[in-house]
């Protein structure tokens, strides 16, 4: 069950990644045929909002610890 939750959070942030580039490839071509910067910011967006509830319930429930006090040393 841990790797199925560590592939979907690496997919999402890959996913953002990918959107967040093919922005930044519409804005430089300024291509008007094809889809605009504005689909692929959106589209990162709802990933990084999925991104971000998908943790906080995975927290919620107790399937994932975050770390309590990172500046503690063991």
């Amino acid at each position: 069950m841990e790797i199925i939750i560590k592939i979907v959070i690496v997919g999402l942030l890959i996913s953002v990644v990918f959107n967040l580039f093919k922005a930044g490839v519409a804005m430089i071509k300024g291509d008007k045929q094809g889809r605009s910067m504005s689909h692929f910011i959106g589209r990162r967006l709802m990933f990084t909002a999925g991104l971000l509830l998908l943790l906080l319930v995975l927290i919620g429930l107790g399937v994932i610890e975050p770390n309590p006090n990172p500046y503690r040393s063991l």
